[in-house]
């Protein structure tokens, strides 16, 4: 018998002073079996730093051909594609051909080893843009994860701020490249 994902729910305020985005958003997030908190948070941090109008998460880890998070147009193409982590230079080159753009979040401690070593190989995509959060602040925020979470998140310059009802932190976002 396959292990169920663990279900989430979130109450968002969004607030991104760099796009003028302002939104309260409700997501139902699943943590999959061999997914950690530190990813399912980082993966909501990367929704909200590009939510729009048609953004979802997608089947994630338990579907490897899909990126985490999509946004596809009324006729079923991806516009958007963003993966989580260090993937494969492969995976960009095959995802900077299905979407015209894509995003990478890298989020761990092994984040700088990879970006060292791909670098080279992926950095030819030019519509593709990589950022990484700390790995540090990334583990805090991580500690927050409740079933129920109600958060405000403000997105200025390169720093996400996240309140709960208990905590806050911020998240730097550095842009590789």
């Amino acid at each position: 018998m396959a292990i169920k994902p663990t279900i989430y729910k979130l109450r968002i305020a969004i607030s991104d002073f760099n796009r003028d985005y302002y939104d309260s958003v409700n997501l139902t997030v699943a943590l999959h079996p061999s997914e950690n908190l530190p990813r399912m948070m980082a993966r909501i941090v990367a929704y909200c730093l590009n939510a729009q109008e048609n953004i979802t998460f997608t089947k994630g880890l338990s579907e490897v051909e899909e990126p985490d998070i999509w946004v596809k147009t009324l006729d079923g193409l991806i516009s958007l594609w963003i993966d989580m982590g260090e993937p494969a230079p492969d995976r960009v080159k095959k995802s900077s051909r299905l979407a015209p753009e894509v995003k990478v979040y890298s989020f761990n401690s092994k984040s700088d080893t990879w970006w060292e070593q791909s670098k080279a190989k992926v950095q030819a995509f030019s519509h593709v843009k990589f950022y990484q959060f700390d790995w540090s602040q990334v583990q805090t925020l991580a500690t927050f994860a409740q079933r129920n979470m109600d958060w405000s998140l403000t997105i200025s310059g390169d720093t996400v701020y996240i309140a709960t009802e208990s905590d806050e932190c911020e998240l730097v976002v550095k842009e590789l490249g």
